[in-house]
């Protein structure tokens, strides 16, 4: 089978409803993760191109910000119909660019059902609003400039630009120049669609010169950043310069709560469901597992047994469920918190430092679980992102809330009880955006973070209102 790179070679950007070479012309290396063999290179743009982007943004705003909801519903459905289409080269892409296991197809899935769940939530939601003698009316914010990561490429950009152009915005893309093999094979497919001209902008290159531009123009009205909670802190501070409304969703070191009656196997099931999506490279991965005391030699028995589940391997093989780290940098960071986890005092229950026996190439890492783990360690504190779980006991419930709690992020939690209400209890006293109770789950609830997980919220009506800014007529 031919790979996306020999197929669409990445050396375009996409500006005004059309594919044009960079201006920039610094070359990216790309790698496959499973060898560490280069695959390709990007031409990435330059400070010259995120100009011209907004720009051509900034010219087709006042038409498509005066659309009907009608108009928008339908381009959606096109952009969806079109995506769709793409579904069997997006996943080709995933796959030898990130190394996701395709097993793992809701990350393809997920970004053809994001144009479905803003349709839905577009159809139901009321631009217009009366509050006493005032007339209120929700208005586009304007330009928006949308900086996707690399751990879900296709996935960000469609749901951030479902969203934008739901509100009636006109966009800027910046993803990362570490995943342009997906960039480009969506960015084909929303061109299919046939969006009018500059309402739709992608621009891949470095956060330091396209991001930046980006943030800092003044043309951009709003800005939605996915990604890391330093490079965030670094955006909010440029936006402010020109008072942009952001949207940031950011790290996240997210507890499973694995209460005392809850079903053990099935609770280690899901807490190591959790902690090891999308390869452990993921933003609500739940790597701290918060087990009573009293059931913690029961717990490791069952979960070092079910860790067998979760096999490290090519990701082309259908018995994979993680795969290598996107890059050897990703994979010597990991590396750096398994070995400062043996250091402070932890114990290695199942995995370790070092590449798996069998896959001696590459960016794999042993699937790791920790025991002994206090709270204060580092790897209980700082996003890892990878397949690096700790185990940490509590006394009671109030101890298991203050643990969970006891954090700088507050992206995403898990509780895990065979009493629904009780767990409803738990997770209200949670400081997080999100708490998902036995594995439950709701794409159109707003997603986001507390404290330092981030500023805003996505997806679903929430995510809508973040890019529209109300307006009062009274009379």
């Amino acid at each position: 089978m031919k790979t996306v790179m020999q197929s669409y070679p990445v050396n375009q950007v996409y500006i005004g409803g059309n594919f044009v070479t960079p201006h920039g012309s610094e070359l990216f290396d790309l790698f496959n993760p499973v060898n560490g063999k280069l695959i390709g290179q990007v031409q990435l743009a330059d400070e010259v191109d995120a100009e011209m982007a907004i720009a051509a943004a900034k010219s087709a705003l006042p038409r498509w910000s005066a659309t009907s909801k009608e108009v928008r519903i339908e381009a959606l459905r096109r952009l969806q119909v079109s995506v769709a289409a793409s579904k069997v080269d997006l996943l080709e892409a995933v796959t030898t660019e990130y190394g996701a296991p395709q097993r793992n197809s809701y990350m393809v899935d997920s970004t053809v059902t994001a144009f479905s769940n803003m349709i839905k939530t577009l159809e139901e939601f009321d631009f217009t609003r009366k509050i006493g003698r005032a007339r209120v009316e929700l208005a586009p914010v304007g330009v928006a400039g949308l900086i996707t990561p690399w751990n879900s490429d296709a996935f960000f950009i469609a749901d951030k630009l479902a969203t934008a152009l739901a509100a009636g915005c006109t966009v800027v893309i910046k993803p990362s120049e570490m995943s342009a093999m997906q960039t480009h094979v969506i960015t084909k497919a929303l061109h299919e669609a046939g969006l009018p001209k500059g309402v739709l902008n992608i621009v891949t290159g470095r956060g330091d010169v396209v991001g930046s531009a980006i943030t800092r123009h003044p043309d951009v009205s709003k800005i939605s950043f996915t990604g890391s909670t330093e490079t965030g802190k670094i955006i909010l501070s440029q936006a402010v310069e020109t008072m942009k409304r952001v949207t940031l969703e950011l790290g996240g070191k997210s507890p499973s709560i694995i209460l005392d009656d809850a079903d053990l196997e099935e609770a280690a099931s899901g807490a190591l469901m959790a902690g090891f999506a999308n390869s452990g490279q993921a933003c609500v991965a739940g790597t701290r597992i918060l087990v009573p005391e009293k059931r913690l030699a029961e717990f490791l028995a069952i979960a070092t047994e079910k860790m067998a589940d979760f096999p490290v391997g090519d990701p082309r093989d259908p018995a994979t469920a993680i795969g290598p780290m996107v890059s050897e940098r990703q994979w010597n960071r990991v590396q750096r918190y398994i070995h400062r986890g043996v250091a402070d005092g932890a114990r290695i229950v199942v995995g370790g430092p070092g590449r798996p026996t069998e896959f001696p190439e590459g960016y794999f890492v042993r699937p790791t679980l920790f025991a002994d783990v206090t709270n204060d360690m580092l790897i209980a504190r700082e996003e890892i992102f990878g397949p690096v779980l700790s185990v940490i006991t509590y006394r009671d419930e109030n101890h298991a809330v203050e643990i969970a709690n006891d954090s700088t992020y507050g992206l995403h939690a898990y509780v895990f009880s065979s009493d629904s209400e009780r767990a409803g209890r738990i997770a209200s006293r949670l400081e997080v955006g999100r708490v998902s109770i036995n594995g439950a789950y709701e794409p159109l609830s707003p997603f986001g973070g507390f404290k330092q997980s981030g500023i805003g919220r996505e997806y679903g009506a929430f995510g809508l209102e973040g890019f529209l800014e109300p307006r009062s007529i009274m009379a």
